[in-house]
């Protein structure tokens, strides 16, 4: 007769609605190795909807408090992958922005253990789909700046997940992250070999440029240049948001002035009119955005006197994309208002 499998690293589950009060019962037991297979299989109960809305429901979330200053770095890692599992479900972030875990969770970004690191930073960033979550993390941003600065060395996931959670919370308030030296810390990222880690720091760039006080940031810290430069990358997206970050800062004068400094208009002229190509859904979405930005710093680049002289040069180029009756809408409304703009005499 063949025997019985069993997995020596998960813990026994329970039949039905047991299951989940009685690995959360193992959780409390002193031999590190038992809180481990507890929490594995509990790892993999909350793929299911059905259990996480359990957990919660059962009040068995603040339970896992405890297990953030366990000894044992592994079980410490297991906690935040079963949070991170948990947060992939609505109710599961709720509960956890309502519960009382945020706090401590938060101290672990500083945790030795790498893997224990990235997992915090998964679940940072889920919460940030909501945007009570961005606004609960606001007061950790200043914190996560200070890891921006230092973490050189850490892994690419780790870095890509840190600059989305800043670009959620930015966009909702981006003083937090100005005030602490966002901009020019954002500056060094916007080189780096990674497509991943450019495209993330020109996003957190672009909800910082909104406010005046960004836009003046990135005049002063002289990162028009790297931008423009960023316009000729080969990842789509990374073109997209540097094209934003530009269009956010010509609306001020110093802007302008140094956009046509680095004669940007031919460059965003040829973004422009680039023919449409067969692409897939996500690279058409940037496509559409960078060809939007790009006219919409076009437009703001035709208010200073240069700016109109040149692009007046360029009017046909503009007037196709304004009348072509193929074209999607949102583009030709911004190409009319930019040949609007050209065009206006006082």
């Amino acid at each position: 007769m063949a025997g019985c499998l069993i997995d020596p690293s998960r813990a026994p589950v329970a039949f039905g609605w047991r299951a989940v009060p009685q690995l959360f019962e193992e959780l409390q037991q002193a031999e590190a190795d038992r809180r481990l297979r507890a929490l594995a299989s509990l790892c993999d109960l909350m793929h299911d909807p059905e259990r996480i809305y359990q957990a919660v429901n059962g009040g068995f979330l603040e339970q896992l408090e405890v297990l953030f200053e366990d000894e044992d770095s592994s079980v410490r890692t297991k906690t935040c992958e079963l949070l991170h599992l948990m947060t992939a479900h609505s109710i599961g972030r709720q509960a956890l922005l309502s519960s009382s875990l945020l706090p401590p969770l938060s101290r672990l970004v500083e945790d030795n253990s790498s893997s224990c690191r990235r997992n915090v930073h998964r679940v940072l960033n889920r919460l940030t789909l909501l945007p009570a979550g961005a606004d609960a993390l606001l007061t950790l941003v200043p914190k996560l700046m200070l890891k921006l600065r230092g973490e050189e060395d850490e892994e690419e996931e780790v870095q890509v997940l840190l600059l989305s959670t800043l670009s959620s919370c930015s966009r909702l308030d981006a003083l937090p992250a100005l005030a602490s030296d966002g901009v020019s810390l954002l500056g060094h990222k916007l080189s780096h070999r990674s497509p991943n880690i450019r495209r993330e720091a020109a996003a957190v760039l672009m909800a910082l440029s909104v406010c005046e006080d960004g836009k003046l940031q990135v005049c002063e810290e002289s990162l028009l240049p790297v931008l423009v430069n960023l316009l000729h990358d080969e990842d789509i997206e990374v073109q997209a948001n540097a094209a934003g970050v530009i269009m956010y800062t010509v609306i001020i004068t110093t802007g302008k002035k140094q956009c046509l400094d680095l004669d940007v208009i031919p460059v965003l002229l040829e973004l422009v009119s680039k023919k449409e190509e067969v692409e897939e859904e996500k690279k058409r979405k940037s496509r559409k955005a960078l060809v939007m930005y790009s006219l919409r710093a076009l437009t703001a680049l035709a208010e200073a006197p240069d700016g109109r002289r040149l692009l007046l040069e360029q009017l046909p180029l503009l007037l196709r994309r304004s009348e072509a009756a193929e074209e999607d809408h949102d583009i030709r409304r911004d190409a009319q208002t930019a040949v609007r703009v050209i065009n206006w005499r006082p």
